[in-house]
Parts: structure tokens; sequence; C-alpha cells
């Protein structure tokens, strides 16, 4: 007669845990990952009316945040937080004229504000990720704090893509092309308003960000 052997516990427990290995990798995919902004990856950029002439064009050296991104319940989040003085023209004395509190005539026919770095020393986009389509977001629903000011702004996520990190392996890099439109004078920034500029800015982000260990 045939008897079967019973298995070795220790052999036991390895056969239960190989068995748990794929359960353990769907919960360790399900759960929410949180991502650390690359400030060297990061500049948001923009593009504003100088007069109805030409279109003045710059961008934030300085950035920092967390995206958060489960990807099982298509949800996440984004902070970035950007420093106003890190703004780069290309333009030096531009540069530090539009970081000043105000323009005083003859700039502004009368006085009118800009960013006031040394009072709003940062600006602030909380959000929410989505709209996702096969596996990605298409959209963030947020609000910015800018000049003191919060108001709604939401993105359209061009692009966005993960991948493995070459350099950290295996943690991940995520990367998306962002843009949004609006008026910088709802913000209480409206230097050049009385002279005809148009307030509208045009605003393109390109982020990366790292998986956290």
């Amino acid at each position: 007669m045939n008897r079967k052997r019973a298995m070795h516990p220790n052999r036991r427990a390895i056969h239960l845990g190989l068995l748990a290995l794929p359960l353990l990798a769907a919960t360790a995919a399900a759960s929410p990952q949180r991502f650390t902004i690359d400030s060297d990856h990061t500049y948001p950029s923009f593009a504003a009316d100088h007069m109805g002439l030409s279109t003045w064009r710059g961008k934030f050296d300085h950035s920092s945040g967390t995206i958060t991104l489960d990807r099982a319940k298509q949800t996440g989040t984004v902070h970035i937080v950007t420093q106003i003085a890190s703004i780069d023209f290309g333009n030096p004395v531009l540069q530090q004229t539009v970081l000043k509190a105000v323009f005083p005539p003859p700039l502004c026919k009368t006085q009118c504000a800009f960013f006031d770095a040394a009072k709003y020393p940062t600006a602030v986009y909380d959000g929410k990720l989505a709209d996702f389509v096969d596996g990605a977001p298409t959209r963030v629903i947020g609000k910015l704090m800018l000049h003191g000011v919060t108001r709604p702004l939401d993105l359209k996520i061009e692009h966005f893509k993960c991948i493995p990190d070459p350099m950290l392996h295996p943690r991940e890099r995520c990367g998306a092309e962002a843009s949004a439109t609006f008026n910088r004078a709802d913000f209480g920034i409206d230097a050049g308003e009385s002279f005809g500029f148009d307030m509208r800015v045009n605003l393109q982000i390109q982020v990366e960000a790292v998986q956290d260990k």
C-alpha cells in the first residue's frame, strides 16, 4: 500500500511562502506609491505678453515636492513648491524687476503689483490625478497658491510615463508634461494691465519624480 510521505515542517513553510509571493506582490503593486520630485529635472516654464509686441518666456529653476500614485485605484496626488526667486528669463535686470512688490509709475499708469518675492517666496500647487487612460492620468484637478492668493487651476497632462530608474533600479522614475493657462491678475499680479498687457499666462511644466525607497 502506497503512503504519502508527510512534508517536512521546514519544506511546508517554504512551500506556503512561495504560494504567498504572488499575493504579496499583487498587494504591493496595488498600494499607493510615493515619489519625490527630482528638482534637477523639473521646471515650470511660462510665456507671457509684453505690450502686445512680443512674448516673454521664462522658467523657475527650483521646485520640490511629492507625487503619490495608486495604479489599482487610478488615483494620486500632486504637491509642488516653487521658489519664486529662482525665476529665469535669461535677463538679470528683468528678473530682479519682476521680483519686486510693485511697479511704480511710469512703468504703470498707477501703482501695480508683481511677484513681491520677499513677502510671497513660494508658489504652491496641490492637486489630484484624474481621468486615467490606459493606466496613466490625463488631468490634475487642483489649486494654485500664488502671491498670497489661492485659486482653482487644472492641468492637462499631455504625456505621462514611468520606467525603472537606470541609476536607482528597481525604483521607478516617472515623468510628465503638463500645461495650463491662467489670468495672472486673478492672483493680484496686475503689472502692465493698465497699458493693455494681456494678463493670460501659458504655463508648461516638465516634471520627473523618483519612487521613494
